[in-house]
């Protein structure tokens, strides 16, 4: 299959929808399939290594740093996608290229599948702090967004449940994304290396660290964990806490942690890439969350392949992987969380055996099941798109898009021509 993946977002940007669609790519071409990504530009990559990438001319989204959108899609794209063939489209976020993505689907007559990754009435906040798009309006965009796909991907029965909440009618597949566990496991990284890192931060070798990866936002709730401080220290008096990631909220976090007189055990990394996030996941004694706001929780099971118990806030979106006392430790009330971390800390038997059971549980999430489902899916609904309705929502201008790509080729095919000649 030729499979086209639109996303508003992806690497240098360090988030799970990124992780995903790298991890769902990779594992597809390894099965013989060719797969295009399709991104806006971001400066931090000025130059793309994958020749089946496409960054598309963006510019900053004034409401969440460092994410960008895409404005306009160049008519050497618009060729290029006219040459791949393309037999499905596999949008992954609900903007810029989730539309651009839905357009192309229209354009050609194939069907379109959409991941929903992100509850986005938990985000609102970011957009004039809520004063421009209520929840209610989250709910309702995302909505009918995914009421435009052919069928729709959730990584969780909590996110299924919600978008049946919403009133999506499409197909709706729960297909967990994938983790490359060999990528995190321990064996992989020499305990000097882990030591060398840890001096480089100011970590003594018997630090206590309690460790949180991921974006720094509101709703991912890290200040409930640094709220659990002050109690912890009392008791663990030279404990840290390293956060590893990039985000708005990191001074609101700092200036947090300083009023409550913690300031000193917090320590900041920035983001990390792909290639150095595994050993960085070897700094924690433990890995703490308190979000409510996963669709999965990707990080969570990063943390169990690396060996690292994991204390959470009890969610459904975990719930496939872990299990209180077995494979991690939940909590419900922020009040529970200083005696919890204070016994995974100071019991070694507790640790080694969750760690245990986390690391064997992973292989209920591994990369060949998310691609073989991924591709099962993709073949059932190429197999049922003839009989499926197709219709376009009614979005101003997407018709008239939608006509003008379909238009465009030849045109372009003439002037490529001459491109090609001049080479």
């Amino acid at each position: 299959m030729n499979i086209g993946i639109f996303s508003d977002t992806y690497f240098p940007q360090l988030n799970g929808v990124a992780t995903s669609i790298q991890t769902l790519s990779r594992e597809l071409r390894k099965k013989g399939h060719n797969v295009y990504i399709f991104t806006p530009y971001d400066p931090r990559q000025p130059q793309e290594p994958d020749e089946n990438i496409f960054r598309l001319p963006s510019m900053p989204f004034l409401f969440v740093k460092n994410y960008r959108a895409c404005f306009v899609c160049p008519p050497h794209i618009l060729y290029k996608i006219h040459g791949l063939h393309l037999d499905i489209i596999h949008t992954q976020t609900e903007f810029s290229m989730g539309f651009f993505g839905k357009v192309v689907s229209k354009a050609l007559g194939i069907p379109m599948i959409h991941t929903y990754h992100t509850k986005y009435e938990d985000y609102v906040h970011y957009i004039m702090k809520g004063h421009l798009l209520s929840a209610e309006g989250a709910r309702e965009f995302s909505r009918i967004f995914c009421n435009t796909a052919t069928a729709v991907i959730a990584p969780t029965k909590k996110t299924a449940d919600l978008l049946d909440s919403y009133g999506v009618v499409k197909p709706i597949s729960i297909i967990p994304t994938g983790i490359d566990t060999s990528h995190f496991k321990k064996s992989n990284y020499a305990r000097e290396d882990v030591l060398a890192l840890r001096r480089s931060l100011g970590l003594a070798e018997d630090t206590p660290v309690i460790l949180s990866i991921g974006r720094i936002a509101k709703e991912k709730s890290i200040d409930v964990v640094i709220g659990a401080l002050p109690k912890l220290l009392k008791k663990c008096p030279d404990t840290k806490m390293v956060i590893v990631g990039e985000g708005m909220e990191i001074e609101n976090l700092q200036h947090y942690a300083d009023s409550l007189g913690v300031g000193d055990h917090l320590l900041f990394t920035g983001g990390k890439s792909w290639e150095e996030i595994g050993l960085y996941y070897q700094l924690g004694d433990v890995f703490c969350s308190a979000s409510l706001s996963e669709t999965q929780g990707l990080t969570f099971a990063e943390a169990m392949a690396a060996g690292i118990p994991v204390v959470a806030r009890r969610d459904e979106c975990i719930e496939n992987i872990m299990t209180h006392n077995e494979t991690g430790l939940l909590f419900e009330e922020p009040e529970e969380l200083p005696e919890l971390l204070y016994r995974v800390l100071t019991d070694a038997a507790l640790r080694q055996r969750i760690t245990d059971a986390a690391v064997n549980a992973m292989d209920a999430l591994s990369v060949e099941a998310f691609a073989n489902h991924v591709e099962q899916l993709y073949l059932r609904t190429l197999a049922e798109y003839e009989q499926a309705p197709r219709w376009l929502p009614k979005i101003s201008g997407a018709k008239r898009t939608a006509r003008r790509i379909r238009q465009l080729p030849a045109t372009l095919i003439h002037h490529g021509s001459h491109a090609e000649e001049k080479k």
